[in-house]
């Protein structure tokens, strides 16, 4: 075989690649007008290179933001340096539709590129190259990732049985709040709440019932918030409501609503219909407080005293007597 035709086999083994190859390949002169398209980009785009030859590239994917493309290219044109870009930073170059069966939830092709100058036999820049590289695989797999890691986060957060904060995140958050108000001389409020006579819930309905009424009285709570309150279950039949910026005297009407919001709620399971009440204890930041641990003791205290006169009511921290009653 002679020089000549060893030549031409190579060249045509490179075009043979250069369409098959698995990546796709543009070349754009110095005017981002299309020079090259290969096998990759036609089957991705549904256009020929005859179709895409010399176009204008933002005329043909308007799609793609022209200011950030031409702020990775330009350097690559004078200075003669690669550029990258990545999918997490930028889903996509161009705008394909993703086909792959194992990654179907996404709907297009995340894709990472590399861009590097192409230059004449005086070594001027002439062209650009970009390659694009599928990496919906990878894409797909770290969002999914993620995805899982930010819900098991939310759950490790959540109580089960009413999604609101578990105990612990509650608390985490109520720590957060009392260092705040401490430093800034802000004033919140803490709201301990309690089922009345929940044991005879459970006694007289079952357990099954008692968690009914749990989960719909912990959604009459959500109801009732704002998006900066925080809601927690404190334990058992036990919520507490941490009122962000909120003086005893705002806290006393969302308490008030709420409680009567329970009262007036038949709590519907099977066949039965379950009344219920909540009593309710209020207790204001104070600047005398030594840590938060004093704060839920004294919307404790208020809501022992709720309880022991007469239950489906509401207390203020700062109005009880000096002396309370046993809780009965």
């Amino acid at each position: 075989m002679s020089d000549a035709q060893v030549e031409v086999s190579e060249i045509h083994w490179l075009m043979d690649m250069f369409q098959t190859v698995d990546v796709g390949l543009v070349v754009l002169n110095c005017d981002y007008r299309i020079q090259v398209w290969n096998g990759f980009m036609e089957s991705h785009s549904g256009l020929s290179p005859r179709q895409v030859r010399d176009r204008y590239l933002f005329d043909l994917f308007p799609e793609i933001d022209e200011d950030w493309l031409r702020r990775k290219c330009d350097p690559v044109l004078l200075l003669k340096n690669r550029a990258f870009t990545i999918w997490e930073q930028r889903p996509y170059i161009f705008k394909f539709r993703n086909y792959r069966p194992i990654t179907g939830s996404a709907d297009f092709m995340y894709q990472n590129s590399t861009i590097f100058p192409l230059t004449n036999t005086r070594g001027e820049v002439t062209n650009l190259c970009l390659i694009i590289y599928d990496v919906t695989d990878v894409a797909v797999s770290r969002l999914e990732l993620e995805s899982m890691n930010h819900r098991l986060h939310q759950l490790s957060k959540t109580d089960f049985l009413t999604q609101l904060h578990n105990r612990g995140s509650w608390e985490n958050t109520l720590v957060q709040e009392y260092k705040r108000i401490q430093r800034h001389q802000h004033v919140s409020s803490l709201l301990m709440i309690d089922i009345d006579h929940f044991k005879r819930v459970n006694d007289d309905y079952g357990h099954a019932a008692g968690d009914e009424v749990i989960r719909e009285i912990a959604k009459l709570v959500k109801k009732n918030l704002r998006e900066t309150d925080i809601a927690g279950r404190y334990g058992g039949e036990e919520f507490a409501v941490l009122l962000v910026d909120t003086p005893e005297a705002q806290a006393m009407y969302f308490a008030e609503r709420l409680r009567k919001s329970v009262e007036k709620t038949p709590i519907r399971h099977h066949e039965m219909s379950i009344q219920c009440s909540v009593s309710i204890g209020i207790a204001e930041s104070a600047r005398s407080m030594e840590n938060h641990r004093q704060w839920i003791e004294q919307a404790d205290k208020a809501l022992y005293f709720s309880k022991a006169n007469g239950r489906n009511r509401v207390t203020l921290a700062s109005s009880m007597p000096s002396e309370e009653p046993e809780t009965s």
